[in-house]
């Protein structure tokens, strides 16, 4: 891969997995509509990677706050404040998703890596279920509201982020609209549920790379794709928390649809 195309790719990775529209779409769709070689693990690794990076940049004091909430929660015990649980309702959330991903990962993307039609209707469809849970939310509970059963469906729903198209923050925040959460607590809970996962699966394409090496040629695509991903998702993640304060999530609704039928229009005409 060259270095224009890690560019590319790393941009859109990092703005399009944290904004509700579909990472795994656009980094499928973009290069088959342009027919570039598949990326491969040295530059899944970047992507993963850089959007670790932008995600624990971002959320540096959420971070250490839940780490010394969970320190003291487990002093606590039974007597722990509601404050100190919510490190243990996004492990417990964090739970589903892993154990899928574990087994059907592999399984999910050889099937929809080559179904360009189906992720354009996925982008469609739950862009228009995210339309829903916006409108039908009742958007007035906070972050203190967060409990292990609301941790529990927005972590179950996680697990569709597994199919390209769907899109990993998009589903998550659905499920806490659904709930009741305001658009800002929906979007923070989503990317603090994200850590674990980006961060696991960092790891073990890390652990991968570290057996295998990286071919050569490739440090500097590899590079360009972490610095982007990095950037482009901090980036992203400062833009949609701002936003969705005073607006609602229609824009990201629209934007699915009109890229789900413009996709399916190309793959009608190719």
């Amino acid at each position: 891969m060259n270095t224009l195309h890690a560019a590319i790719l790393g941009t859109l990775q990092g703005l399009t997995e944290i904004l509700p529209i579909s990472s795994s779409a656009h980094l499928i769709l973009i290069p088959w509509a342009f027919k570039w070689p598949e990326s491969g693990l040295t530059f899944d690794v970047a992507l993963h990677l850089g959007t670790l990076i932008s995600l624990c940049t971002y959320f540096r004091r959420d971070i250490m706050e839940l780490v010394k909430d969970f320190c003291q929660g487990i002093r606590s015990g039974k007597h722990a404040a509601r404050r100190e649980l919510l490190p243990f309702y996004i492990i417990a959330g964090t739970i589903p998703a892993a154990i899928v991903g574990k087994f059907f990962e592999e399984p999910i993307e050889a099937v929809f890596r080559s179904s360009p039609a189906i992720i354009a209707v996925f982008l469609i469809l739950f862009g228009l279920i995210l339309a829903l849970s916006d409108h039908l939310g009742a958007k007035k509970w906070m972050m203190n509201r967060i409990d292990l059963k609301a941790a529990m469906v927005i972590g179950l729903a996680q697990c569709l982020a597994l199919v390209p198209g769907v899109s990993r923050s998009g589903i998550t925040i659905t499920a806490a609209l659904f709930l009741g959460f305001t658009r800002e607590t929906a979007a923070r809970f989503s990317f603090l549920l994200s850590l674990p996962i980006v961060a696991g699966a960092a790891v073990l394409k890390l652990a991968h790379l570290a057996v295998h090496g990286i071919p050569p040629g490739e440090t500097p695509a590899l590079l360009v794709g972490v610095a982007t991903s990095a950037f482009f998702g901090y980036l992203g993640v400062a833009f949609l928390l701002k936003f969705v304060q005073n607006h609602t999530v229609y824009p990201f609704v629209w934007y699915r649809l009109l890229t789900g039928v413009a996709a399916l229009s190309f793959i009608a005409l190719s």
